[in-house]
């Protein structure tokens, strides 16, 4: 039986709280992106990130085959997650759409669904996989992926500086392409919770029909949110992206 801790890391217990931010995992990215958040989440939010096999405390068990075999498995973390209280489900780039994935198969099969989907820095699923969205890409040399990591701040420097580190970071990152690459949405696939979209203002990795396919996704309320910055937007943005969460600061969430 797996260990539901390293599954589902909270970085601050609060059980206290009203609600959760449930956080999926970007492309090489494990729960130390999202970590720092809970210092700029309000007091009755408790934060928990979903561990993806292969990293940080499920280092040993080994990676997911394709997409179906990693939403299979954040399916049931966030099912976890979501025991105690209601939820907010957040995913950022390739999470975006494993976010969107598992509240789908969540409504198909009945299970907890979130109080609102947010995804920050995806194109819309409907559109498939495109050249667009391959980025990084698996044709990229090991040096090519770190200057991708360090500029993108994914990891800090004295991981990408140290040779082991960089190493372990660089297999990371070529497991989750892999994985992205294998991505299919479900045809006829829709969401019923109110769906909120983040997007960065110099992303050249956003669409610029984005914000319309999403909201062609959207059974309930849609908005979507520009903010500064590329694909990771800016340093401060992303430090307090959680106050940008309409769900999190109780804003309606429009049609």
């Amino acid at each position: 039986m797996r260990d539901i801790d390293n599954i589902v890391v909270r970085a601050r217990p609060n059980p206290r709280a009203s609600r959760t931010l449930v956080c999926l995992g970007f492309c090489g990215g494990g729960s130390g992106g999202y970590l720092p958040w809970a210092d700029v989440l309000p007091s009755d939010v408790e934060l928990a990130t979903i561990c993806y096999p292969g990293r940080d405390g499920r280092f040993l068990d080994p990676y997911a085959e394709d997409w179906n075999a990693l939403a299979e498995d954040a399916l049931a973390a966030v099912t976890a997650a979501a025991s105690l209280r209601p939820y907010v489900l957040f995913g950022h780039s390739m999470g975006g759409w494993m976010a969107a994935d598992v509240a789908s198969r969540l409504e198909r099969r009945g299970g907890p669904l979130p109080e609102a989907l947010v995804v920050s820095s995806a194109n819309a699923p409907s559109r498939g996989l495109t050249p667009r969205d391959m980025f990084p890409s698996r044709q990229d040399s090991d040096g090519g992926l770190v200057d991708w990591m360090r500029v993108n701040g994914l990891l800090p420097d004295y991981v990408l500086d140290d040779p082991d580190l960089r190493e372990m970071a660089v297999e990371l990152m070529r497991a989750d392409i892999r994985v992205r690459d294998t991505f299919t949405w479900a045809e006829g696939s829709e969401i019923s919770v109110p769906l909120q979209v983040l997007t960065g203002d110099r992303d050249a990795v956003i669409a610029p029909d984005t914000a319309a396919r999403w909201r062609a996704l959207a059974r309930g309320g849609f908005r979507h949110d520009e903010l500064p910055g590329g694909h990771f937007y800016t340093p401060q943005v992303w430090a307090e992206l959680p106050r940008h969460i309409a769900a999190l600061a109780r804003e309606p969430i429009g049609s």
